[in-house]
C-alpha cells in the first residue's frame, strides 16, 4: 500500500498505515512509533540526527546544533530566513524538509514499500485571525512534503483525525468534542460519530465546528520558564540607569524552544555583556552568559520541561540548574505554573465554548469528550476542557497516537490501497 498518514507534530511525529493488521503507527525509531521533532547537526561534518538521538546528542555535548519544536515556525517570517549550521547557513524549510524525507525513509524501510501518497495533518490555525497567511503555511508545507518524496499530498484537520481514531471504536451514535492539545496548538472539532457514519461518502455534514489557536505546550514551557528560571539569570532585574531594567528579549527568546539558537549568535553575546556591565545584579547575568557561551539553551529549556511534566505527579518539585551554576536548583509548585499560565488556560476555555457555541449546541448535548495530544495531560488544561462538557463521559485517547491513526484511516479513504 503506498498511502500514509503523516501527522508533524511541534514535539512528536508518527506516520500510519492501514494493511491487514488494521490502522496502526509504523516504528521510527527502534521500536517507538513517535519520533521527536528535532534535528542535530553535526558540526564537523556528520550525517544529522533525529528525534531522541538528535536529543541525546546535544545532551552528551557533542559538537553540534540542536533544532527542535521546528513546525513551530510554519506561518511565521521565520519560515522564510535562514540560520547557521557551522560554517553554513540552511533554510528552515530545508530543515522540515530533512525531517520529513528522514520520516520517510524511515516508515517506507519499516513496513517495507514505498509511500507515495500522504494525508497530512495540520492545525486547525497555522496563524490565528489572518486566513492568508494561514492558506500560505499549508502551500508551503505542501510543497516541502512534496519535495521530501511525496508525490500526492492532501491535508486534515488534525482533531477530525483524532475524531476518527476515536469512532473506529464506537458502538452508537453520539456528538462528541474533540480536544487536541499539542505542543504548538491547541485544536477543538465537535463531530457527529458512529459505525454506520464512517462509510458515508461525504462526511461534512457531521463536522460540526473546527476551531484552533496557537497554545500548547511550548507556550506553557515558555511561562514556567519565563516565571521560575529567567528571573534568575536576569529578568526584571534594575539597570544602574535611575528606572531602567533589564531588556526583557534575551530572555523571552531564551524561553522560546524556535528562538534559542538566534541567542548564541557573537552579537547578541556581546550584547548581553554590555548589558551585565550595567546591572544592577552582574551575578545573574553571568548566569545568562554561562547559558549563551556554553550553549546550554536546549539544555535549560529540557529541565523546565521536565520539571512540568514532574508536577503532573509531585508537588513541588526542583527545577535543576546545576548546569548553570553548581548547588542551583529552583523549587517549583503547582501553584506557580497555574499563575503562569492562567491566562492560557482563560484562553482554552474561550475557544472550546466558542467552539460549542458554533456547533449550535448546548454542553449537556454532547455526549463525549475526548482528550488528545501530550498537552492534554496538563491538570489545569485537562481540567479547563472537561469543565466546558460536565455532563459528557470523558475518553481519554492515545496522547500521541490518536491523530496519526486517524489521518491513516483517512488516506485509505481519499486514495484507497
Amino acid at each position: 500500500m503506498a498511502v500514509c498518514g503523516l501527522d508533524f507534530g511541534t514535539s512528536n511525529s508518527t506516520l500510519g498505515i492501514v494493511d491487514a493488521a488494521g490502522a496502526r503507527l509504523l516504528p521510527l525509531e527502534g521500536a517507538a512509533t513517535t519520533l521527536p521533532s528535532a534535528i542535530w547537526f553535526d558540526l564537523v561534518g556528520g550525517a544529522p540526527r533525529f528525534g531522541r538521538s538528535a536529543v541525546d546528542s546535544y545532551v552528551e555535548s557533542l559538537d553540534g546544533r540542536l533544532m527542535r519544536s521546528i513546525k513551530s515556525v510554519l506561518g511565521t517570517s521565520l519560515i522564510e530566513e535562514d540560520t547557521w549550521v557551522g560554517r553554513e547557513r540552511i533554510g528552515f524549510k530545508q530543515v522540515i524538509g530533512i525531517f520529513l524525507a528522514e520520516m520517510k525513509a524511515r516508515a517506507e524501510a519499516a513496513c517495507g514499500h514505498a509511500l507515495e501518497r500522504v494525508v497530512h495533518g495540520r492545525p486547525v490555525h497555522f496563524v490565528d485571525d489572518d486566513p492568508a497567511g494561514d492558506s500560505k503555511a499549508q502551500d508551503t508545507l505542501e510543497a516541502i512534503a512534496r519535495e521530501a518524496g511525496f508525490a500526492e499530498v492532501s491535508f486534515e484537520y488534525e482533531p477530525i483525525a483524532a475524531a476518527r481514531t476515536y469512532e473506529a471504536g464506537l458502538d452508537r451514535e453520539e456528538v462528541a468534542l474533540i480536544v487536541d492539545i499539542g505542543g504548538g496548538t491547541s485544536d477543538i472539532s465537535v463531530v457527529r460519530l458512529g459505525p454506520r457514519r464512517k462509510a458515508l461518502p461525504d462526511r461534512a455534514g457531521d463536522i460540526l465546528a473546527n476551531d484552533g489557536i496557537r497554545l500548547g505546550g511550548t507556550d506553557v514551557d515558555r511561562l514556567f520558564s519565563l516565571a521560575t528560571v529567567m528571573p534568575a539569570l536576569g529578568m526584571g532585574t534594575k539597570m544602574k540607569r535611575q528606572g531602567a531594567v533589564a531588556p526583557s528579549r534575551y530572555f523571552h527568546m531564551l524561553a522560546t524552544w524556535s528562538r534559542i539558537n538566534a541567542l548564541y549568535a557573537p552579537k547578541v553575546v556581546a550584547e548581553v555583556r554590555d548589558v551585565r556591565r550595567e546591572s544592577r545584579a552582574p551575578e545573574k547575568f553571568d548566569r545568562l552568559l554561562r547559558v549563551l557561551e556554553g550553549n546550554l539553551g536546549h539544555s535549560l529549556a529540557l529541565r523546565v520541561e521536565a520539571a512540568k511534566i514532574a508536577l503532573g505527579d509531585k508537588d513541588p518539585t526542583v527545577i535543576d540548574l546545576r548546569l548553570v551554576e553548581p548547588k542551583l536548583g529552583l523549587r517549583a509548585g503547582r501553584a506557580v505554573l497555574d499563575a503562569a499560565i492562567g491566562d492560557a488556560v482563560a484562553r482554552l476555555s474561550a475557544l472550546i465554548r466558542r467552539c460549542i457555541q458554533a456547533a449550535g449546541l448546548t454542553p449537556d448535548r454532547l455526549d463525549a469528550v475526548f482528550l488528545t495530544g501530550g498537552s492534554a495531560l496538563l491538570p489545569a488544561f485537562r481540567a479547563a476542557a472537561l469543565a466546558e462538557a460536565p455532563s459528557a463521559r470523558v475518553v481519554e485517547g492515545d496522547s500521541f497516537g490518536a491523530v496519526g491513526v486517524g489521518l491513516a484511516i483517512e488516506a485509505q479513504r481519499r486514495y484507497g490501497s
